[in-house]
C-alpha cells in the first residue's frame, strides 16, 4: 500500500500543495503574529508623524484609536474578502481566484514598505484593510481548492494542509519579528512585507500547474479537462472512480442548482450541517486559540514569564504548533475526524481549568509560570492535533459542490466577525475577571465536545453524497431538522 507521501509525489499535487499553501492560510498566520514584535515601533512612528505634521504631541487617545485602527480593520478587510469569494471564485475558477488574492497582497505590501517613507499612518492602515482583503478571500480559495483536487482516501490529510501552513505562517512571523533577524525599529515595515514574496512565487508558479478537477467537471462540464488535471496531480491512471462520484454529485446538483448564501440559510436539507460547522468554527475561535495567538504577549507577561523571554517562549509555542499540525495530518486518515474532534476540545477545556489554577498561584514559587507555560503549550497541541486541523477537512466534507461556496462565505463572515469581537473584548476581559477570564474559555470547550461526542458523524472515508445522507438521518426527540415543514391544504 502506498504511503501518503508516495501518492503526493507520483504527479504535482504536492507542488500544488505547497504552492496554494504560501498563497493563502500562511499569509494569514504571519500577519496574525507578524505585528505583535513591530507594534511598538509602529506606535511611535505614528506618534512622530503626528508631531511632524502638527508640530505637537498628539493626545494619548489619538495614538490609542489610530492603532486600535490598523490591528482591527484587519478583520473588516477580510471581511469583504470571504463576502466576495463566491463571485470571484465562480467567476474566474480556483487558480485564477488564488492569482487574483495574491495581487492584493502584493499591492498591499508595497503600500506598506512605502508608508515610512511616505510618512503616513494612514498608508499602513490602507495596507492592512488589503492584507485583511487578502487573507480572507485567500483562506477560502486555498481551502476550496485543496477539497477539490484531493481523492476520497486522502481527502482529510489534503486539506489538513490549509491549518498547516496557518501554523507555519504563525511561526515565520514570529520568528521574523525577532530583534535579531526583522524586528528592529528600522526594519518594521519590511517584516509586515515578508508574505508578498510568497504571493509573488504562487503568481510565477501557479500558471503551469491544473486547475481543480472537480470544478472542472461539476462546474465546468469539461471530463477531458478533468481527467488531465487528476493524472497531471496523481500519475498515470484512468480514474474512473473519481469521476463516477464526481458524475453522481453532478446529478445531484441539477436536481438541486447552486445556492445563494441566503438561500443556503434557509435551506432544510442542509441545516444540520451548516449548525455543525458553524458551532464548531465558533467554538475554534472562543476557544481561546486566537486570544493566545493575538495576545500571546500579555498572557506571557501575566503568567509571570520574564519580559526579555517571552518572545523566545512565543518562538517555541509556534514550533509545538505547527509540529503537531503536521502529526495530525498523519493520523487523521487512522483515527478519524470525531476522536480527533472531540478529544481535542476536553483535554483542551482541561488545559484552561489547569491554567486558571496555576495562574492564581503564581507568587507561592518561581517555577509555577513554567507550569503555567507548559500547560499553554499542551492546549497549543490539543488544538492543533485535533479540531485546529480537523475542521479545515469538515468544512469541504460537509458540503456537496452546489452548496460549498455558499458555505464558505457563511463559514468566513462568522470567522471574521467573531475575530473582530474577540480582539476588542478580550482585553476587557482579562482586565474584568482577571485569571478567571479562561474558565469561559473552558466551558465553550467543554459544550462543543459535548455536541460532536453526541452528535456529529463520523465521515472519514465516505463520499460527499453518502455523508449528506447521514446528516439527513440526524434527529432529535424523533425529528429532523432537514425534513422539509408539510403544508396541509383544505379544500
Amino acid at each position: 500500500m502506498e504511503t501518503l507521501l508516495q501518492q503526493l509525489t507520483r504527479g504535482n499535487a504536492l507542488v500544488l500543495i505547497i504552492i496554494l499553501g504560501i498563497g493563502g492560510s500562511f499569509q494569514n498566520g504571519y500577519h496574525m503574529s507578524g505585528l505583535s514584535s513591530p507594534s511598538p515601533h509602529i506606535q511611535r512612528f505614528i506618534n512622530r508623524t503626528w508631531f511632524d505634521r502638527y508640530k505637537e504631541p498628539p493626545p494619548p487617545q489619538t495614538i490609542t484609536m489610530i492603532w486600535s485602527c490598523i490591528v482591527s480593520l484587519y478583520a473588516v478587510g477580510a471581511l469583504f474578502g470571504a463576502l466576495s469569494f463566491k463571485l470571484i471564485t465562480g467567476a474566474f475558477g480556483r487558480k485564477k481566484a488564488m492569482m487574483c488574492n495574491s495581487f492584493f497582497a502584493v499591492v498591499a505590501a508595497l503600500i506598506m514598505l512605502t508608508s515610512k517613507t511616505a510618512k503616513s499612518y494612514e498608508m499602513i492602515i490602507v495596507a492592512r484593510i488589503l492584507f485583511g482583503y487578502s487573507a480572507g478571500l485567500g483562506l477560502s480559495s486555498h481551502l476550496m481548492y485543496l477539497g477539490e483536487i484531493s481523492p476520497r482516501k486522502i481527502r482529510g490529510a489534503v486539506t489538513l494542509t490549509s491549518a498547516t501552513f496557518g501554523s507555519l505562517g504563525k511561526l515565520f512571523g514570529q520568528v521574523f519579528g525577532l530583534s535579531e533577524i526583522l524586528g528592529g525599529e528600522e526594519l518594521w515595515n519590511v517584516v509586515l512585507c515578508v508574505p508578498a514574496c510568497f504571493s509573488l512565487v504562487l503568481v510565477l508558479v501557479l500558471p503551469f500547474l491544473p486547475e481543480a478537477p472537480r470544478y472542472l467537471f461539476i462546474e465546468k462540464g469539461d471530463d477531458k479537462a478533468c481527467k488531465k488535471a487528476l493524472q497531471s496531480l496523481w500519475g498515470p491512471g484512468d480514474y474512473k472512480q473519481e469521476m463516477d462520484e464526481m458524475l453522481a454529485e453532478q446529478l445531484a446538483i441539477e436536481a438541486a442548482p447552486p445556492k445563494s448564501p441566503l438561500q443556503l440559510l434557509r435551506d432544510r436539507s442542509v441545516r444540520w450541517q451548516l449548525l455543525t460547522v458553524l458551532l464548531i468554527c465558533a467554538s475554534n475561535q472562543l476557544s481561546g486559540m486566537s486570544a493566545i495567538s493575538i495576545f500571546s504577549y500579555d498572557i506571557m507577561l501575566k503568567s509571570g514569564i520574564p519580559r526579555d523571554k517571552i518572545r523566545y517562549v512565543t518562538v517555541g509555542l509556534g514550533v509545538a504548533e505547527i509540529i503537531t499540525s503536521i502529526s495530525c495530518g498523519l493520523l487523521i486518515e487512522c483515527t478519524g475526524r470525531r476522536p480527533l474532534l472531540w478529544g481535542g476540545f476536553g483535554l483542551m477545556s482541561a488545559c484552561w481549568v489547569c491554567v486558571t489554577i496555576t495562574l492564581n498561584l503564581t507568587d507561592t514559587s518561581y517555577w509555577v509560570p513554567y507550569i503555567t507555560t507548559c500547560l499553554i503549550t499542551l492546549f497549543i497541541i490539543f488544538f492543533c492535533g485535533g479540531p485546529g486541523g480537523v475542521t479545515t477537512t469538515l468544512q469541504n466534507e460537509l458540503f456537496i459542490q452546489s452548496d460549498r461556496a455558499a458555505a464558505f462565505v457563511i463559514i468566513g463572515i462568522q470567522r471574521w466577525t467573531l475575530n473582530a469581537l474577540l480582539g476588542l473584548v478580550f482585553p476587557f476581559l482579562i482586565t474584568a475577571l482577571d485569571t478567571y477570564c479562561f474558565i469561559l474559555f473552558a466551558c465553550v470547550c467543554l459544550l462543543a465536545c459535548l455536541y460532536i461526542f453526541f452528535v456529529l458523524p463520523e465521515t472519514k472515508g465516505k463520499t460527499l453524497l453518502e455523508i449528506s445522507g447521514v446528516f439527513k438521518a440526524i434527529t432529535v426527540c424523533g425529528k429532523s431538522l432537514s425534513e422539509e415543514k408539510r403544508v396541509e391544504t383544505r379544500f
